[in-house]
Formats: structure tokens, C-alpha cells, sequence
């Protein structure tokens, strides 16, 4: 099972990264499987430090602004418990993990962990179309250089109906920085999918 979430890691000098990343792991949790491409941060510190955290969040607009690079402040975090790493203060649980083995062979590496900490700091929030719908989009986003425009088009406009009907203030403003993301992406191309402001309150 892939579960979504958000990994922060270390680099050499002890400077965060937040990424977003959706491993594979048991329903135990006991172990996680990460996917990272080779470019990314997250692989270039977890082959510096081998260990990090993973979190179960439910702010969709943190997930959205790290998916898109568009985190311009640090979140609130503290120490973690067994491992040299940080915990999102505003996350609903978090697991510290150590690298058991790293497979970089392939672009996209195979990175297992076994978890030797976990946290609790709140309950999830609940299910929600409009934050699932957020995730989608947000992870769409980080594809743009691998699908066509039409594609990501007509996914964006299935995803903004149950935005717009059951999202709140985070989850509204979430999603339009995805599409103005997203319309940034393909301006060459004066794309008009999603204009300023298409979900947000007047």
C-alpha cells in the first residue's frame, strides 16, 4: 500500500528538507519503502545521513507548497526522539526511520527503512474530498514535464469540482496555488484553465 505523506531529512550540515513522498509500506508500519528520484534532496541526505522522518499530515496546503517548491518558510519543527532528524509540529503522527538498504541502480532509487520511533501529536483530521483532491493535484503538478496539457487539463477540471463544494480556507487556497502553478508551467502557451483566483472566496 502507498501511503501519503511528507519526509524531512538532513543534509551534511544539518540544513531541512520537507518532500513530499507517498512510500510503500505495511499496515503495521514497521518499514517504509521510499521511491526518491536520484536528483532529489531527499536521496542526495538520506545517503549522507541515513535516517529521516515520516509524517501522516493532513494540511493540504503544506503538502501543496512542498510539491511545488513553494515552501518560503521553514515549518515549525522539533528535535525527533531516536533518530538525528526533525518533526513537522503541525503533523498528526510521525515515524523516525533508519536506511536498512539503498538501490540506486535506477533513476527512481529503492530505498527501505525500518522505523524505530513513532509519535503522535493529534488525530487526523478525517476524510475529505477536497483535501484528497488537493493531494491529486498536487501531485499532478510535480508530472507536468511528463504529461500533455490536454491530460492535465481535464484531470485539474475534475478535481476542482469537489474542491470548490467541500473545501475550506486552506484547501481552497491550496489548490489554486497548484493551478497557478500549473498555469505558470504552460504560460508560452497562454494557457487559461485555471485563472487567478478561479476557487478562491471573493
Amino acid at each position: 500500500m502507498i501511503l501519503e505523506g511528507i519526509v524531512t531529512s538532513l543534509n551534511a550540515v544539518g540544513e531541512l528538507n520537507v518532500a513530499p513522498m507517498g512510500p510503500i509500506v505495511d499496515e503495521s508500519l514497521t518499514w517504509l519503502q521510499l521511491r526518491p528520484f536520484q536528483t532529489s534532496q531527499t536521496f542526495r541526505n538520506l545517503q549522507q545521513r541515513p535516517h529521516g522522518v515520516f509524517h501522516v499530515v493532513d494540511d493540504v496546503l503544506l503538502l501543496a507548497k512542498a510539491a511545488i517548491g513553494k515552501l518560503d518558510l521553514v515549518p515549525e519543527t522539533f528535535a525527533a526522539n531516536k533518530v538525528t532528524g526533525r518533526v513537522l509540529a503541525s503533523a498528526c503522527r510521525w515515524y523516525e526511520f533508519e536506511v536498512e538498504s539503498l538501490d540506486a541502480t535506477h533513476d527512481r532509487t529503492d530505498i527501505r527503512v525500518r522505523v524505530v520511533h513513532v509519535g503522535r501529536l493529534r488525530d487526523f483530521f478525517g476524510f475529505n474530498r477536497a483535501k484528497h483532491a488537493v493531494l491529486e493535484a498536487a501531485i499532478l503538478a510535480t508530472r507536468l514535464h511528463l504529461l500533455p496539457r490536454d491530460e492535465v487539463e481535464r484531470q485539474l477540471a475534475a478535481l476542482r469540482s469537489p474542491v470548490e463544494k467541500t473545501a475550506g480556507p486552506n484547501e481552497l487556497a491550496a489548490f489554486q496555488l497548484v493551478c497557478d502553478h500549473v498555469t505558470a508551467f504552460f504560460v508560452s502557451d497562454h494557457s487559461e484553465f485555471c485563472p487567478p483566483n478561479s476557487v478562491l472566496p471573493p
